[in-house]
């Protein structure tokens, strides 16, 4: 499908095989990025450095990812997309494979920044799916290939955590280099051609992400929410393997790994907020989910001892931070449609330096300050987000209260 001038085709719409494929390939892309962190404690033991250390292969993989958000995704709107996403696949697979032969932590690192870096290509099929589908059941669509996303992360964790028990942490890495290998053959065959032409060279394509970004006030405060929101995530699942590998729990990787089913609860319930997105509910469901992500903290903090406390902890705050996502990419996928990837790329950019900075301050706060500290900066963050949805609600209603 190739569309001159800058206006993006009506959208042909998307058969249920179709968006099983966008959810199942977003989410094996998005999970070669998460597989680490079950097995940080593993890794840290292998390679010789401490969890300070073996916390910033996490956020190696965010920046990485980052910085495929800045540079790659916003070709979205330039490339033809099947063809790009199946090379950036190919390239995922050898990152992959590198990391399993990592030697030392540097190479290792250096291996996850690439992984994070061309894994964006899941960035680039959620607004692809976008594009592909009509107005009406966009919500559906969006909520649908998210929860292939976010059950991606989540049982990411739980494979490789059985895997890693089984074969070791390295194994992890060829077995997920070959499944990306397979994905990238079938994106290939089964995916729709589409491009459009935006008149953009490279560099100016860049710089108007920036442009749109000055342009549109509903996407930088939804950037911020999404800043926040993943910051939260990033914080947990950073530095959950050391307090579940410590006293009093004493896990081994592949019990580690199952945490990730119990975060799958929040993950399934992104289809029911697409629908619910589609009827005009999304600022009344960022401020449940933002008030989830305080919630989740609070019970986490008890879950320092109390098994149950920590599995209600992690369900909620999942169910918070996918709501929060849900929610914005409704809002912002309503922006420029001609230019989806770039908006994207703005956004997303913002969640995953949010996530970085999270996991970098996460690991070394858990450092010093255990898990006590980890919930504390975790309800600090809820705190700030639902200060950002209140404080937006009150601007909202004076700018439409009656004059006196």
């Amino acid at each position: 499908m190739s569309v001159p001038g800058n206006t993006p085709p009506r959208p042909p719409g998307m058969s249920r095989g179709l968006v099983a494929l966008f959810a199942v390939a977003t989410g094996q892309a998005v999970a070669s990025n998460y597989l680490a962190q079950p097995l940080l404690a593993a890794i840290s033991h292998e390679l010789h450095v401490s969890s300070g250390v073996a916390g910033l292969i996490v956020t190696t993989a965010q920046a990485g990812y980052a910085a495929g958000l800045i540079l790659l995704l916003p070709l979205g709107d330039l490339f033809e997309r099947r063809r790009l996403i199946t090379t950036l696949a190919v390239i995922t697979a050898a990152g992959l494979a590198a990391a399993a032969l990592a030697p030392s932590v540097g190479f290792f690192m250096a291996a996850a920044g690439l992984v994070g870096m061309t894994s964006v290509m899941a960035q680039i099929l959620v607004p692809f799916a976008a594009t592909l589908s009509p107005d009406a059941d966009r919500g559906r669509v969006l909520g649908t290939v998210m929860s292939g996303l976010l059950l991606g992360i989540l049982l990411a964790r739980t494979v490789s955590g059985l895997v890693a028990e089984v074969a070791g942490w390295r194994t992890v890495y060829w077995v997920a280099a070959a499944l990306m290998l397979g994905q990238a053959v079938l994106l290939w065959v089964k995916l729709p051609t589409y491009r459009q032409h935006v008149g953009l060279s490279y560099p100016r394509l860049l710089g108007s992400v920036m442009k749109i970004a000055r342009a549109e006030p509903v996407l930088r405060r939804r950037a911020l929410f999404g800043a926040l929101s993943f910051a939260t995530f990033s914080v947990l699942w950073t530095t959950l393997a050391f307090l579940l590998s410590g006293a009093p729990y004493g896990y081994s990787e592949g019990t580690i790994g199952l945490f990730g089913l119990v975060g799958a609860a929040g993950a399934l319930t992104a289809s029911l907020v697409g629908r619910f997105t589609d009827r005009g509910w999304s600022r009344r469901l960022t401020g449940v989910s933002a008030l989830l992500l305080l919630v989740g903290y609070v019970l986490l903090w008890r879950g320092g001892s109390s098994l149950a406390a920590l599995l209600a902890g992690v369900v909620i705050l999942d169910i918070g931070s996918n709501g929060v996502h849900i929610t914005n990419q409704s809002e912002i996928y309503r922006l420029q449609p001609e230019a989806r990837s770039r908006v994207n790329a703005f956004y997303m950019t913002s969640c995953f330096v949010g996530a970085a900075a999270g996991s970098a301050v996460a690991a070394f706060v858990y450092e010093r300050w255990r898990w006590d500290g980890v919930c504390a900066l975790g309800m600090a963050i809820g705190l700030a987000s639902l200060a950002l949805w209140a404080f937006g609600a009150r601007e909202r209603a004076s700018s439409v209260a009656p004059a006196r």
